[in-house]
């Protein structure tokens, strides 16, 4: 009796790293189930991000002017923020004791519910701004738990040869939906705000769906039973601190996207700077995802795999030159333009950030480093949101964008220079 082909084998915690898997991920029938549920629950979460930005705007600017209602935007990616602050190491240890999956299953519920939530409150009409933003709250503490169980579960399930390509795929899933998710947002706002709220629900469902069907022994290798809690939720962090390369690539990326990120400002832009309206507004929140998206179905297909560091450092420079640019432009198209571009050098940074951290990392820590590398990027995402309030509040939106992609073409000289091993770096593989 003849073995069968070792693509198709179960993979287990014991034979995880030693299997060989096709290097074309595609291959793999739980994989395809991953990449899809994560395009479909990244849509789900796009649109509703865009109702309750459009919405929590809408609010705020009966009452303010543009500057302070601005900050009203910021409000929203700080308070989802702080979940994830509170709550990003017991989540890294969390998905290094139980199973993957099952954190993944319960985490896209309780965001599923909470998309049912803001339909509940905007079916009833004008909602109190404390509201919107208690449940965002919540959102964001799921989040801070989905993140490091999902991004440990993908190495486990591909195995390590085909995890590149793997990432970068995975990263095309996150950009369909970032592209898809604005831009239909855009048109459902357009008929309402409760219509689009219920379709992110419908979509939160088929993501869990598609999670449930992998079949992928996801449990962590066990542990030490006597291993103190506290020590090992810091075993990532000293993990990170001591690994310079990975270090170096996180904080960049920590620093350039929390002064550079303009996403926040796409409403006040779209409203009252471009003159574009709803459908102006979904074009400026899918032009990121569009640049990102074609990047990563050509990384998915030729993935980086020398020179890595002066990869990272060349995208994070036109990352930060497109952002400035983007401030100074008055033309809704030429603005998407500029928008598509940082998607795409942003895209770049991304995949090399994740796959030095995935493949440098034993699987009885991916929870935990994965979770160090979830804060750093919530706190450029929604720390980031609030820093654009901040600077739209005392600059005015078309200064910060401007003195955001200034600041990101500083950084990215200071890290080079601070980071020479990051700067050096060469193989990704």
């Amino acid at each position: 009796m003849t073995d069968a082909p070792e693509a198709s084998r179960p993979v287990t915690p014991e034979t995880a790293e030693a299997v060989h898997l096709s290097p074309d991920p595609f291959r793999n029938r739980d994989f395809r189930l991953l990449w899809f549920g994560r395009m479909i629950a990244v849509l789900a979460i796009q649109i509703q991000s865009s109702a309750l930005l459009w919405q929590v705007y809408e609010i705020a600017r009966r009452d303010h002017p543009v500057e302070q209602a601005s900050l009203y935007l910021g409000l929203v990616g700080l308070v989802q923020f702080l979940p994830l602050l509170a709550l990003t190491l017991p989540a890294g240890d969390l998905a290094d004791r139980t199973d993957r999956k099952r954190t993944v299953l319960a985490c896209i519920a309780v965001e599923a519910l909470c998309a049912v939530a803001f339909l509940s409150l905007a079916i009833h009409g004008a909602p109190a701004l404390w509201m919107l933003l208690s449940v965002a709250a919540l959102f964001g503490a799921a989040r801070a738990f989905l993140a490091p169980a999902s991004q440990a579960m993908l190495p486990r399930i591909v195995g390590r040869e085909a995890l590149p390509r793997a990432i970068a795929a995975q990263s095309l899933a996150f950009q369909l939906g970032a592209i898809a998710g604005p831009a239909v947002g855009g048109l459902l706002l357009g008929i309402s705000i409760p219509f689009a709220y219920g379709t992110s629900v419908v979509m939160f469902l088929v993501g869990v769906t598609c999670i449930a069907l992998i079949r992928t022994d996801t449990r962590p290798r066990p542990r030490e039973a006597d291993e103190n809690r506290f020590h090992a939720m810091l075993e990532g962090l000293r993990y990170v601190w001591r690994t310079k390369i990975v270090i170096g690539a996180i904080s960049l990326d920590l620093v350039v996207v929390l002064l550079a990120g303009v996403a926040l400002l796409a409403p006040v832009f779209a409203r009252d700077i471009l003159h574009a309206g709803p459908e102006g507004f979904g074009l400026l929140r899918a032009s990121f995802g569009v640049g990102a998206l074609v990047m990563a179905l050509y990384l998915s297909r030729w993935p980086i795999r020398q020179r890595g560091g002066l990869w990272m450092f060349a995208a994070v420079a036109v990352f930060g030159a497109a952002t400035l640019l983007f401030g100074l432009s008055r033309t809704v198209w030429l603005s998407a333009l500029l928008l598509l571009i940082g998607g795409a050098a942003d895209m770049i940074s991304v995949n090399i950030r994740q796959t030095l951290i995935q493949l440098a990392t034993p699987d009885e820590m991916r929870g935990r480093v994965s979770s160090v590398s979830m804060l750093f990027i919530g706190a450029s995402n929604e720390l980031g949101e609030f820093y654009s309030g901040v600077m739209a509040r005392l600059l005015g939106p078309v200064g910060a964008a401007v003195y955001g992609g200034i600041g990101a073409l500083a950084a990215t000289g200071l890290w080079a220079w601070m980071f020479p091993s990051l700067r050096k770096a060469d193989r990704l593989s």
